[in-house]
């Protein structure tokens, strides 16, 4: 259906667009285009996400015919060459469309007759410019606006003789009608609508008349109005400069009294941490100076009820860290290194890798392999590492740490549920990771370990450990000296169903701050994998997230919007509501999974605007200026051909000393992906495979041979194996069975003890 749009050209840029039935062939008859007039072309697309780079077709007007065949169907043609038969939704939409295509027609074959003088236009309004560069800008800005504004009128000349020519028609069939020698009532109807479209077309003719006297006076008039708006521009600068000049001086105020103040502080003892904290918000309130004047109006105008002015006056450090959150990132680093400098300050940070060897080059038909695995569990299906990317599923789930900086900043937020904002775009940054990632991580081995050691670069250090097989799960514990500690347990249950491949995580994140001792939760969404039989590869996710703080019972609910191919909201969107126990909202966050999100803050909400899908009204917050809380990192150059890694993953299979010799480092298999060798890395990988078929077939029979000697009841084979860093309990918060760290890994490193490690390699 088409979309009811004004078929007077926009100011902005004399452009009609909507959807209309144009005709394809006798198979698929009449399919539904996003047709867009602009500049005298009629161009169309199959969608409007098409109109960036791939235009079907497009026709000049300027020499084409428009004809008319029933109440809906019209004919546009130009000759032969194109012809588009076209269908509107109903008789009103088709009018709208052949009036603006009219008008589009007219202009462009005015255009084209001028095209000829256009040269001595450019030549008699060019001497101007030359006076000077200043006056001639403006001269030519105000003359712009003149040709516009005589355009316009030409358009509405047009109007007038469509109106003219249709009236005319009209009049010639009333003539008819009146030739009829109708008699009575008939009659006196028709002289009087007679009488009436005469009218109009005096009206129409006068309405003209008056546009063009307009035009007259705008031109004589113009001298009179480039000097007034040169004025306005000269006041408006001289204000931008002292209010510049003004801040400047705030500015070097507030240092001086900052600096006062900090050498008495320093002068009674105090300590480097607490004052640290105290100028993060004055500091914040220094570098927003000009964002606070900026968003001034906004607290004025967004009406707020009582309540909020009280709760922002007693408590004006938590108010400037809700307003600006990315100030607080100032002190970081800071902070981190006084944390450090008592045992490292003399010990220089490790230089990371920033490339890997590039992908080669190697044809392989993916559907070959996977037609004969419709329906199976992915982890069971004999992959080649030439689908897959060289690191393990363990390394992929330490790459949720990149932006780690959320759970920093979130640690020193002073208000829980500022804090729930940071933890909800944590959650949603560790899927920016896999918009062009479509290779497979390595299917750990059990047993297998990856360590990820930042604690010097960035206060935090990670242990994964693949803790089952059959189903496969991986357990992570994370910990920071920056006040946060983040654990989970994923278990990744994936189905191949031939055209696209699911894959679903399950299981429970946990964040817990040692600040408020605040406990969040949440799980991940579906990531689907499209285009496996033919096209490139692509990846989407879906679905919906609760993040819960289970110590104040604040809650973010967030929903990822699948891919629409008929939706015209922004691809990959992200939009979720942070809520208070109670339910009242406080902020509300959107943006995309793979670019960036903002918050808002809301003043106030209400019931009303469009009906949802299921007859419910919508909810209206209304918000302050939305406020960006994380945005992805830049890849890095090169990254196309070494799997679209970022500049953390480009450095996780970097080899290590010191590590476990389960560490993923020390995978034979990934190593030979990574440098190139993928015939050796196939052969390697079925090697590893086997090895861990015996060593499990091994456990069974062990575990059969106990329960023999203890005359229990005989049953299947059971798999006894319990993983070495984390032991197995309940979850107090969500009573899931889940594997926790129970220390010793860190311990065992520092001594160089891997005794009780397997041999897995």
């Amino acid at each position: 259906m088409s979309e009811p749009k004004s078929p007077t050209p926009t100011p902005a840029g004399d452009t009609y667009k909507g959807w209309v039935f144009k005709w394809t062939n006798y198979i698929k008859g009449y399919q539904r285009r996003w047709f867009v007039l602009s500049n005298g072309l009629l161009s169309y697309y199959r969608t409007q996400a098409e109109m960036g780079h791939t235009c079907r077709g497009t026709i000049n007007l300027a020499t084409a015919t428009i004809t008319v065949d029933d109440a809906c169907n019209f004919v546009i043609s130009n000759g032969g060459a194109q012809t588009y038969h076209l269908k509107a939704s109903c008789e009103v939409e088709r009018q709208r469309w052949i009036t603006a295509l009219e008008l589009a027609k007219a202009k462009a074959a005015r255009m084209q007759a001028e095209s000829d003088d256009s040269g001595d236009d450019f030549s008699s309004s060019s001497p101007p410019a030359a006076h000077g560069q200043g006056g001639g800008s403006h001269n030519s800005e105000v003359q712009f606006a003149l040709r516009t504004l005589g355009s316009k009128v030409e358009d509405l000349s047009t109007c007038n003789d469509l109106i003219s020519k249709h009236g005319s028609a009209l009049q010639r069939s009333l003539s008819e009608l009146d030739s009829l020698r109708l008699t009575g009532e008939a009659g006196d109807k028709i002289r009087q609508v007679t009488e009436r479209a005469t009218l109009f077309r005096i009206t129409s003719n006068a309405m003209i008349n008056a546009c063009r006297d307009f035009l007259t006076l705008a031109q004589g008039h113009s001298k009179r109005w480039q000097k007034a708006l040169q004025a306005e521009r000269e006041q408006r600068v001289r204000l931008e400069e002292t209010l510049e000049q003004l801040a400047k001086q705030h500015n070097h105020l507030e240092r001086a009294f900052r600096g006062a103040a900090q050498s008495n502080a320093n002068a009674d003892n105090k300590s480097v941490t607490g004052p640290g904290k105290g100028e993060a918000s004055d500091e914040d309130d220094e570098n927003e100076f000009f964002d606070a004047m900026e968003e001034a109006p906004e607290f004025i105008t967004v009406p707020a009820d009582p309540q909020f002015h009280k709760r922002s006056s007693s408590n004006v450090s938590g108010f400037n860290s809700e307003m600006c959150p990315d100030d607080q990132s100032l002190n970081e680093e800071p902070l981190a290194m006084n944390q450090e400098s008592s045992c490292q300050e003399l010990v220089p940070l490790k230089k990371r890798r920033t490339r890997i060897s590039d992908k080669p080059n190697y044809s392989l038909n993916l559907w070959s392999i996977m037609k004969n695995c419709i329906g199976k569990e992915l982890s069971k299906i004999p992959m080649p590492v030439n689908f897959n990317e060289p690191i393990s599923m363990l390394q992929r789930l330490s790459e949720d740490l990149e932006y780690h900086e959320l759970l920093d900043k979130a640690a020193k937020s002073q208000s829980s549920l500022e804090q729930m904002c940071y933890v909800a775009a944590f959650s949603v940054s560790s899927y920016s990771t896999t918009v062009h990632r479509t290779g497979k991580p390595f299917n750990p081995l059990l047993g297998e370990t990856y360590e990820l050691d930042r604690r010097r670069e960035s206060g935090y250090r990670s242990l994964c450990e693949q803790v089952s097989h059959h189903p496969p799960a991986a357990a992570h514990h994370a910990i920071s000296d920056r006040g946060w500690t983040l654990r989970q347990e994923i278990t990744v249950a994936s189905k191949f169903r031939g055209k696209y491949l699911s894959i679903m995580p399950l299981g429970t994140i946990h964040a817990i701050f040692e600040k408020g001792n605040n406990h969040y939760t949440w799980k991940k969404v579906t990531t689907t994998v499209h285009n496996i039989i033919v096209g490139k590869l692509w990846i989407d996710q879906s679905g919906e997230i609760d993040v819960v703080n289970h110590t104040t019972g604040d809650r973010c609910h967030l929903k990822f919007a699948p891919y629409s191919y008929f939706s015209r909201d922004v691809a990959r969107k992200v939009t979720g509501v942070v809520m208070d126990k109670d339910g009242k909202a406080h902020y509300v966050l959107s943006g995309t999974w793979d670019e960036k999100m903002e918050f808002s803050r809301v003043m106030q909400s209400s019931r009303g605007g469009e009906n949802g899908t299921e007859g419910k009204q919508k909810t209206v917050y209304q918000t302050l200026k939305a406020r960006e809380v994380w945005r992805r990192n830049p890849l890095p150059d090169g990254a196309e051909t070494m799997y679209y890694f970022t500049a953390l993953a480009l450095t996780l299979n970097e080899p290590e000393d010191g590590v476990a010799p389960t560490d993923s480092r020390r995978r034979p298999d990934q190593r030979l992906m990574e440098d190139g060798h993928w015939e050796e890395a196939n052969a390697e990988k079925q090697r590893l495979e086997e090895k861990q078929r015996s060593a499990r077939r091994e456990r069974e029979r062990e575990a059969a041979s106990q329960r023999t000697s203890s005359q229990s009841e005989e049953g299947a084979p059971h798999d006894n194996y319990q993983a070495l860093w984390f032991e197995h309990c309940e979850d107090q918060i969500t009573g899931e069975p889940v594997h926790i760290y129970k220390g010793g890994y860190w311990e065992a490193k520092d001594h160089g003890t891997w005794e009780d490690c397997q041999d897995i390699f």
